[in-house]
Parts: structure tokens; C-alpha cells; sequence
């Protein structure tokens, strides 16, 4: 394998330091050329001194000074701002981007990197909630590789490589089923933010712990899959399997299903896609099949996570309502996160929103754009923000 030059954006979040350890464990293989953070200059500082990028990038526009007089000396180019995000992605010195920005802002750097021909691991799942189908089109145009890096996209993508042109019956993504599996909502509307944080198997950020928390990870997950692996929404479904070793699986046409399993550690699904087409070697601990001996399956509450209802009837009706939905809940897990709305108040958030916003069909990406303004305007006025 020859040197390939990375592209982190998001590099102070969960899903950046830990690709960055995977870089750090192979130096001949992976090298950091960009690194991008939001709010956290002396993380990112710190990972630029230690990596010696060629360009970083700092979204929020007061910290540029601080970032700029530390890695001057050291021949780093800085941007910051939205406008940055899209210049480095702009650039010519890396050969794959990582996708690991939370949310919505991780949509315009992987379209001008997909423009580019960059090949893209995506960890960012909103990117496609919003913009799927703009965004799968212009990667077959630009003939760039999508490699996912969610846990459960990643086992999906293993299980069909070998596979080509057979087809998938389904798709069958597990869902850990988050902290509060089997509590009904007069245990939920007490739910304070800490007690939501943690997460019984996966260490991950604030953003995606909520999320799992409401399932409504598990409902973009399945939008995110409908485009990745060009499905019809019939075709994915979700069960709950709160041991998290068994990552996702698919069923083919004959019956047959291939699951691909392991210990839930984010580090590998990474290294996969770092690595792709390769496998490489590493000392991540190993699942021992004595324990747990037990792996169990049940269906997702709906009823009382509807959440993930509303995500699905969003990835049916399709059009705008996922970027709707994803904005609506970006606001409303803020929101939770801020102490000014309680748990099952983010469900009535997003419901509203998805009701307020007129629908279209077929979006164009300015469509997008400003489905995605009026829906955070409209859930922001819902909790005074």
C-alpha cells in the first residue's frame, strides 16, 4: 500500500482523534494532511504540532487569531469559517477527506471534495439524510468511492464486498436500543441530559449519544442507507440487539444472510475505510464468543420512540422531509443538551417542524439549503432560542 494522505474533518471529535490514533499506530501507511475543528483551537493545536498538516482549519472565526500565531512558525496554513471548511476541502494534498463533522455543516466540504474527486469515508450520516440524492449522484458523475464509517454502514458495505451484482433482499441495521431500552414515556419525561449521555456499549459525542438515546440515530441511519447502498425504503429495516457485537446485517435474494460482527469499537470500522480495499493488521481486543455467549434480537418500541417513527415515515414520503427532520433535530437535541426543553420534548419539536415545512418533492441543493433555514428557524422558535 502506498502513503495516503488524509483529510480530517471534525479532527477534535470522537470519530477524528480516534482515526487519528489509527494514522499515529500505521506512519507508513496514513499521513494528516488536513485537520478541522469547530471551537476546540488548543485540541486542534496540539494535534497540528504533533501531525504537521499542511492546512487547518478553525469554524469559529474568534479563535482564527489564537490558531494562526501558534502554527504560523510552523508553515501550516490556517482558514476558518464555513468559507475555510470549503477551501481546504478545495485543496490538492490529500487523497481521501474523513467526513467527521457533526451534522449539517458537514454537507458543503464533502460536495467540494466529491467535486474535486476525493475519495470520501463518511462518518457524517446527515450529509446524505439532507442531500442523498444530489450527493450520490455528483460521486457516481465524479466516479469517487463513498466508504462509510458508521459501525453499522461499514458492516453493511463488508458484507457485500464480493458480492456484486447479487441482489439484496434487505438490509437489517441493529440498534443497540440506547440507555433507556424498555422504559415507557412516564419513565422518559423525567430524563435529565447527563442520564442520556451515557451510553451502555459505545463511547461516542454528545450529538450522537442523545441521538441514540431517542433512536433517532437508528431513523437517519436508515436514510443514510436507502442512498449508500441505493435501496428502496421496504427494503431497510431495524432490530434491536443491545449486546452491539453483531454490527448490521444483509439478506439476499436466496435467503441467505451475511452479518458482520465484532467488538462495538469505532477504530476499526475506521481503520476499514482508511485502509479500503485492504485489511491491516492491529492489537484492538478481539470478541471472545464465551462472552457475551448471548446475543439477542428484539423489535424497536415505536409507540414510545417516535422518533424513529417519524424518521421513517420522513425516509418514505422522501423529497425535503429528511433534511426537515435532521434540521428540526439538530435544534431540538441543542436545545436538550442546553437544559431548555426536557427529553420528550425534542419528539414534540420535530413533529411540529415536519408538519410547518411545505414539502417538495424534488429539491435542488439550494432547496435543500433553505429547507434546512426555515426548519431550524421554525424548531428554534419552538424552545426560545
Amino acid at each position: 500500500m502506498s502513503l495516503k494522505r488524509i483529510a480530517i474533518f471534525g479532527s477534535t471529535g470522537s470519530i477524528g482523534t480516534q482515526a487519528l490514533d489509527v494514522i499515529l499506530q500505521n506512519p507508513t501507511l496514513f499521513q494528516a494532511t488536513i485537520l478541522t475543528a469547530q471551537s476546540n483551537d488548543q485540541l486542534l493545536i496540539e494535534q497540528a504540532r504533533k501531525f504537521k498538516p499542511a492546512a487547518v482549519v478553525i469554524g469559529d472565526p474568534k479563535k482564527y487569531k489564537i490558531v494562526l500565531e501558534a502554527l504560523q512558525p510552523l508553515g501550516i496554513v490556517v482558514y476558518s469559517g464555513e468559507e475555510g471548511l470549503v477551501e481546504a476541502a478545495d485543496r490538492d494534498d490529500y487523497d481521501m477527506m474523513l467526513a467527521a463533522i457533526v451534522g449539517y455543516a458537514g454537507l458543503k466540504p464533502t460536495l467540494q471534495a466529491v467535486n474535486k474527486g476525493k475519495a470520501i469515508g463518511l462518518a457524517n450520516k446527515e450529509t446524505l439524510v439532507v442531500a442523498g440524492d444530489i450527493v450520490m449522484q455528483r460521486a457516481l458523475l465524479k466516479k469517487v468511492p463513498i466508504i462509510p464509517v458508521d459501525s453499522e454502514h461499514s458492516a453493511i458495505f463488508q458484507c457485500l464486498v464480493g458480492e456484486g451484482r447479487n441482489k439484496i433482499e434487505k438490509v437489517i441495521l441493529t440498534a443497540s436500543g440506547g440507555p433507556f431500552l424498555g422504559k415507557k414515556p412516564n419513565f422518559l419525561v423525567n430524563v435529565k441530559r447527563d442520564h442520556a449521555l451515557q451510553h451502555p456499549n459505545w463511547s461516542m459525542g454528545a450529538k450522537i449519544s442523545i441521538d441514540s438515546a431517542t433512536l433517532m440515530n437508528k431513523g437517519l441511519e436508515m436514510i443514510e442507507a436507502k442512498w449508500l447502498f441505493n435501496l428502496q425504503p421496504s427494503q431497510i429495516e431495524v432490530v434491536v440487539h443491545p449486546q452491539s457485537i453483531i454490527h448490521s446485517m444483509v439478506q439476499f435474494e436466496d435467503g441467505s444472510i451475511k452479518a458482520q460482527m465484532g467488538l462495538p469499537d469505532m477504530k476499526l470500522p475506521i481503520q476499514y475505510a482508511l485502509a479500503f480495499p485492504n485489511r491491516i493488521s492491529n492489537n484492538f481486543p478481539r470478541y471472545d464468543f464465551r462472552k457475551p455467549n448471548t446475543l439477542t434480537f428484539e423489535e424497536p418500541d415505536l409507540k414510545t420512540f417516535r422518533n424513529l417513527a417519524m424518521a421513517i415515515d420522513a425516509l418514505h414520503k422522501g423529497g425535503n422531509m429528511p433534511c426537515v427532520l435532521n434540521a428540526a433535530n439538530e435544534i431540538a437535541v441543542y436545545a436538550f443538551l442546553k437544559n431548555r426543553i426536557g427529553f420528550l420534548d425534542m419528539t414534540e419539536v420535530i413533529d411540529r417542524t415536519l408538519q410547518k415545512i411545505t414539502f417538495i418533492e424534488q429539491p435542488t441543493i439550494e432547496q435543500y439549503f433553505e429547507t434546512d433555514g426555515e426548519a431550524r428557524n421554525f424548531a428554534a422558535s419552538l424552545v426560545n432560542m
